[in-house]
């Protein structure tokens, strides 16, 4: 006999920090661009990993999705009046790629 296996999906619970990974969706010319091929870009806490932000965004936008990229940009030294100097500050970004039939319109608000 052939045994079926009933895979069933885990429901991923909103837990206290899961609204702290993702700071804010980022809206640039290149996050346009991904929008296009159905990724998002999103400001994301310095301690994220990439399956944080995962259940992060099956959480909050009820979408599961297919890749997620991270990227660490750092802050760049600036001189202010040719005086003193000062840092911008270090950010980390999320690229996440979505199914193709889900849609996130992040840029409607704007």
């Amino acid at each position: 006999m052939a045994e079926k296996k009933i895979q069933t999906e885990k429901k991923i619970v909103a837990t206290a920090g899961i609204y702290d990974i993702l700071r804010r969706p980022i809206i640039s010319e290149k996050a346009v661009k991904l929008s296009e091929g159905n990724a998002v870009a999103f400001e994301i806490a310095a301690n994220a990993t990439k399956e944080d932000v995962a259940r992060a965004v099956q959480v909050i936008y009820n979408v599961k999705p297919v890749k997620v990229n991270v990227v660490v940009a750092k802050g760049k030294v600036k001189q202010f009046r040719g005086r003193s100097s000062g840092t911008q500050r270090t950010v980390k970004k999320a690229y996440v790629t979505l199914p193709a039939d889900a849609k996130l319109d992040l840029t409607a608000s704007v």
